[in-house]
C-alpha cells in the first residue's frame, strides 16, 4: 500500500501498528522502544502500540472500529484543502460489523469523500472465524452504494496495484471504495492467545509455505533476476543490525520524568493546567515540540 501511496496521501490503522509506523517514516528505535515506554520512543514512551504518529500517519487507535470514521474525517480535511490526497482508513474483519463503519460509509458516499476503506481480512478476527462472526464475510460488498474490490493480501504486487487503482478512483471524483485485503495472521491475538484454540497448527504451517508474502516475493525477484541471493543475504543481516541495535536502546534507554507527562497533550491549549489523579492536583501544560497533522 505505502509503495502506491503518494506524499500527500494518508493513512489511519488500529491497534498494533507497528510495520506502518516505521513505513511512515519513523526509525526502528522509535518503535521499538516506544513499546518499551522509553524516551527515544516515537512519542516519549507515553503510548505504546496504541499511539503512534508520523507526518500523515494518524496512528494505531485501540477502539475497535474507532479509526474508521476518523479516517474519513482525515479524507474530507483532504478534500475541503484542495490538496488531492486520499485517506487509507484500514480495520480488520472482527472491526467490520461496527455500525459506525456503516454511518461514515453513508457520509463519504454522500460527498464523494476520497476515503479508501481497507478491509484487513485475517480470517479470525481476535479468534471467532469470520464464518462465525459475520453473516457476510464478502467484505469487499459491504459498502452496498460503494464499489468494493477484493485482493489477496498475501501478494505485495497485487496489493500494490490495487492500491493504486483505489487511489485513481478517489482522485478521478468518484468518491470512497471498498478495498477487501485476504490476509492471515500466525501468531495468536496476543500473549494470552496461543492461536491453536479455533485452527489447526497445521493450517497455520501450511499458509506460512505456500502463501507467506516475503517468501513468495523473495522467490519472485530472485527468479527474475531482479536481485541476487547473496544481496538479499546482506540485507537481512543489515537489518539484524539495525534492530539488535534498537532492541538494545529501548532496553536502555531513560524513561521520561513525571513533569513530562502533561505535556504535549493539546495543540492549542485553553487553560495553563490539566487535571491530574484528583481534581484538586493539577499539572503544568507544557509544549515540548511541534504538533503534526494539524489542519
Amino acid at each position: 500500500m505505502k509503495a502506491a501511496m503518494r506524499p500527500q496521501d494518508s493513512i489511519i490503522s488500529a491497534y498494533r501498528v507497528h510495520g506502518w509506523t516505521y513505513l511512515m517514516g519513523v526509525e526502528p528505535v522509535g518503535v521499538i522502544a516506544e513499546l518499551t515506554g522509553r524516551q527515544s520512543g516515537c512519542v516519549r514512551g507515553k503510548g505504546g502500540s496504541m499511539h503512534m504518529y508520523a507526518k500523515n500517519f494518524y496512528g494505531g487507535n485501540g477502539i475497535v472500529g474507532a479509526q474508521v470514521p476518523l479516517g474519513v474525517g482525515v479524507a474530507f480535511a483532504a478534500k475541503y484543502s484542495g490538496t488531492d490526497g486520499v485517506c487509507l482508513a484500514l480495520y480488520g474483519d472482527g472491526a467490520a460489523n461496527q455500525g459506525q463503519i456503516f454511518e461514515v460509509y453513508n457520509i463519504a458516499k454522500l460527498w464523494d469523500i476520497p476515503c479508501i476503506f481497507v478491509c484487513e481480512n485475517n480470517g479470525y478476527g481476535m479468534g471467532t472465524s469470520a464464518e462465525r462472526g459475520s453473516a457476510s464475510t464478502a467484505f469487499y460488498t459491504r459498502g452496498d452504494y460503494i464499489p468494493g474490490i477484493w485482493v489477496d493480501g498475501m501478494d505485495i504486487l497485487a496489493v500494490r496495484e490495487a492500491t493504486q487503482f483505489a487511489i485513481n478512483h478517489c482522485i478521478s471524483g468518484k468518491g470512497p471504495l471498498v478495498m477487501e485485503t485476504m490476509t492471515y495472521r500466525y501468531s495468536g491475538h496476543s500473549m494470552s492467545d496461543p492461536g491453536t484454540s479455533y485452527r489447526t497448527r497445521e493450517e497455520v504451517q501450511d499458509v506460512r509455505q505456500t502463501r507467506d508474502p516475503i517468501t513468495s516475493f523473495k522467490e519472485k525477484i530472485l527468479t527474475a533476476g531482479l536481485v541476487t541471493a547473496d544481496e538479499l543475504k546482506k540485507l537481512e543481516n543489515d537489518i539484524r543490525v539495525t534492530i539488535d541495535e534498537a532492541v538494545k536502546k529501548a532496553k536502555t534507554d531513560n524513561e521520561i520524568g513525571l513533569d513530562e507527562l502533561p505535556c504535549d497533550v493539546y495543540s492549542a491549549p485553553l487553560e495553563p493546567t490539566v487535571r491530574g489523579i484528583t481534581p484538586w492536583n493539577n499539572l503544568e501544560h507544557k509544549r515540548l515540540g511541534p504538533a503534526v497533522n494539524l489542519h
